[in-house]
């Protein structure tokens, strides 16, 4: 808790309470209150008991301890892309994807006063959605774990010069003057979150229903073997709405690839599909079955 700015903790504390009486309803996400993710968790599961955690780490281990049901974790935006580190963290973490859930994403430009800013504190992947903005207005973008936390550090700092790139909320909690709001650039801003458990949803109970199956392999190190293990979704008609690769180790030498289909195993092409990428790779693992939120397409 002592990795929060001070003028988070008591709201920390409070929300650690309430989740430690109740674990099973909570949900575990990464940020300090008013995040984006401390949003998201209470659109997708508004009786939920929202459990801020300073890292991705640590949101996850409190699920995988017991210390919360579920974690919300953002995987992707439509204007940055993937999320650091997340491609590692879902496979080393243990547990499965259960839900995703879509939501808008808007910032606000805060601070204690009107400004000018030299400076605005931001996490990285809202910074990357407000580029434009900032190097418009001459303003430096800086580091910070996460977006509702830069507020809090900006009001903890006091300083008139430095800005915080955050959810509108946030000034509210702690206490600052929006300068701007909508500074992310581009007005259909979204990201992606998914909900993961420790016990799987089973397939079966999504039967007739549009489902999304993830999962990461590494294809054998022979030539062509990418294109041969993709044949199998193409010849039984499996969209493949996600492929992303990502390296393992510094060799450069294996390359994991994370991807996501529209099915479910059980389906006879989505098994015949897996069993033919299974056949021409060295691992494969499913990372999560679950229903499908948003039409693909």
């Amino acid at each position: 808790m002592h990795s929060f700015p001070a003028p988070a903790l008591a709201m920390v504390e409070t929300m650690r309470e309430s989740a430690a009486a109740a674990p099973q309803q909570a949900i575990a996400f990464q940020g300090s209150p008013g995040a984006n993710s401390h949003r998201a968790a209470m659109e997708a599961c508004p009786q939920c008991l929202p459990l801020p955690c300073f890292s991705f780490e640590d949101a996850l281990d409190a699920v995988r301890v017991g210390r919360a049901g579920c974690a919300i974790i953002p995987i992707e935006n439509s204007q940055h892309g993937r999320v650091a580190d997340i491609h590692f963290l879902l496979p080393e973490s243990g547990l499965s994807i259960v839900g995703e859930y879509f939501m808008p994403i808007h910032h606000a430009l805060m601070g204690v006063g009107k400004g000018p800013f030299q400076v605005a504190y931001s996490h990285p992947q809202a910074l990357g959605q407000s580029r434009h903005f900032l190097r418009e207005r001459g303003i430096v973008p800086m580091s910070h774990a996460d977006t509702a936390g830069a507020a809090a550090y900006v009001a903890e700092k006091g300083d008139p010069t430095i800005a915080a790139i955050s959810p509108p909320i946030a000034a509210e909690l702690y206490g600052l003057q929006i300068v701007e709001n909508n500074v992310e650039d581009s007005p259909d801003n979204m990201t992606r979150f998914v909900i993961l458990a420790r016990e799987p949803v089973d397939p079966a109970t999504l039967a007739g229903e549009p489902a999304i199956t993830t999962f990461i392999f590494e294809v054998k190190n022979v030539p062509a073997a990418l294109y041969k293990a993709m044949g199998g979704f193409a010849t039984n008609g499996v969209n493949m709405t996600k492929l992303e690769s990502y390296q393992i180790g510094a060799s450069f030498s294996a390359t994991m690839f994370y991807a996501d289909i529209i099915g479910a195993p059980g389906d006879p092409a989505v098994d015949r599909a897996l069993e033919e990428l299974a056949f021409h790779s060295k691992q494969l693992r499913i990372l999560g079955t679950y229903r499908q939120a948003r039409a693909r397409g």
